[in-house]
């Protein structure tokens, strides 16, 4: 692992960042998402909306870290219902069950049942796999030891093994395959608009698909950390084994937020020894992309790299992340809201207005 090209000296490290979905890329900026498709026809379609203002609660060191985790959760779903949705869609199938509740509540009905439903599933398969089984599992091990930091450690190992061994698992679908290669085009077109460089697809396959501000890496960052914290709680019976993990979960993620931040802007050598366990996850969850994935990647940056007034739009865009008029020829009135000036990105990235990957 070639640190000097992942932690790049010269770099103008920001908090853009994203994710990949099915067939496309979710990125945040400063004042906006965006969600860029790679459609049947080879075009491109996107979906921007304006990011909500959050108050002075959110900017708070370890308790910003709580909301980003919940935030992730909620727009990380519903990104993926919406690219799902919308390649359904161009396949022309709806079943008839959503076409029911549609009727009967309303598309905005339909939408939030979805969401809402998938992020609790999620929730429950979450607790269950990853923190009741791995503590009643080690439950066994009180036959062999009375230490209760020896069972929270091995608890903790199963568990971090059991997280790898899912992630490695789920890598081997060929679907999951393709929104690793999106990953990695996230990361390389991010690292190119850090070091300044026009984005090109030739200029953003110089960089590596690893970056220090990953997602991956602060789910691993949330792995350890809930390893050493749970291994000071004691052996006490199921039931408060399970409460006590849940309890600390947001203590967890605030303390991950922050070292995930730290890695990101900054390049010595604690940094790296704390991040390699992220990186090396990132080797599993990241692929080398085509050129057409880093064409998605690089539409999706200039997409949020526009003035705060620049309206929402859902639609076709053109390569340069531009809306395009039915007649295939960009919209007059964005080409003038996107000509935005290197001063006002300068001033942008210099006052951390931009979110993390």
């Amino acid at each position: 692992m070639d640190f000097s090209k992942i932690f790049i000296k010269n770099a103008s490290p920001t908090k853009m960042g994203g994710q990949a979905v099915i067939k496309g890329i979710m990125m945040k900026g400063g004042n906006r998402t965006a969600v860029v498709l790679r459609k049947k026809d080879g075009g491109l379609h996107m979906r921007t909306k304006l990011l909500k203002k959050h108050g002075k609660l959110f900017e708070l060191p370890f308790i910003r870290g709580v909301f980003v985790f919940v935030d992730a959760l909620l727009t990380g779903t519903s990104t993926l219902m919406y690219s799902a949705d919308f390649l359904e869609q161009e396949e022309e199938e709806t079943t008839d069950k959503e076409n029911w509740i549609s009727r009967k509540f309303g598309e905005k009905a339909l939408w939030n049942i979805m969401l809402y439903s998938s992020v609790l599933i999620s929730l429950v398969f979450t607790i269950g796999i990853f923190i009741i089984l791995p503590t009643a599992a080690v439950s066994i091990g009180r036959n062999f030891t009375d230490s209760s930091i020896a069972l929270n450690i091995i608890e903790g190992i199963l568990r971090l093994l059991m997280f790898v061994g899912y992630i490695a698992l789920i890598s081997l679908m060929k679907d999951i395959k393709e929104v690793f290669q999106y990953h990695g085009a996230e990361h390389q077109c991010i690292h190119a608009f850090e070091n300044g460089l026009e984005l090109t697809v030739e200029n953003c396959r110089k960089f590596e698909t690893l970056h220090p501000r990953c997602g991956t890496s602060f789910l691993m960052f949330v792995m350890i950390i809930s390893l050493v914290l749970f291994s000071l709680l004691g052996w006490p019976n199921l039931l408060w084994r399970v409460l006590s993990r849940l309890l600390l979960v947001p203590v967890i993620a605030g303390i991950s937020f922050e070292l995930l931040r730290f890695a990101g802007k900054s390049d010595n050598l604690a940094v790296k020894i704390l991040s390699i366990p992220g990186l090396l996850l990132q080797k599993i969850t990241t692929r080398v992309p085509d050129d057409s994935q880093l064409e998605v990647a690089i539409a999706a940056i200039r997409a949020v790299d526009v003035p705060k007034d620049t309206p929402e739009y859902e639609g076709t865009i053109g390569q340069d992340g531009r809306p395009v008029e039915p007649d295939g020829k960009p919209d007059k009135e964005s080409v003038e809201k996107s000509d935005i000036e290197p001063d006002e990105i300068a001033d942008e990235k210099s006052e951390g207005k931009w979110d993390l990957d």
